[in-house]
């Protein structure tokens, strides 16, 4: 009797499975997209909803250590990275070249030296 009842469920299960395939639509097989009209724009530059990361006009190493960016939904924030990146970047620039003119004073006053 157990095997008996088994047997009729699978049957019944598998005549619904086969009532609901036949009521689908039938596509013919492979992709079909549309075409559009307009071109296909990149992505959207995020709006920042968290305030920005914010160092002081001249930051020194210990500053930096101190930095950290909100997590977003893949990883750190890009708008905040960025910001910061651009801060850090300024300030490089800035200290290569006091670098640059404090060589070419010194190379200045040791050709006058001699």
């Amino acid at each position: 009797m157990p095997f008996f009842l088994i047997a009729l469920a699978i049957l019944c299960v598998g005549g619904v499975a086969l009532l609901i395939s036949s009521q689908r639509k039938s596509t013919p097989a492979g992709r079909h997209f549309e075409s559009i009209d307009e071109p296909i724009v990149g992505l959207v530059e995020h709006e920042a909803s968290l305030p920005p990361v914010l160092l002081p006009e001249h930051p020194r190493a210990n500053d930096i250590n101190a930095v950290k960016f909100s997590l977003g939904f893949r990883g750190y924030r890009c708008d905040q990275v960025d910001d910061t990146l651009d801060v850090l970047s300024a300030e490089i620039s800035r200290l290569e070249n006091t670098i640059r003119d404090m060589e070419s004073r010194r190379v200045i006053s040791d050709t006058t030296q001699n």
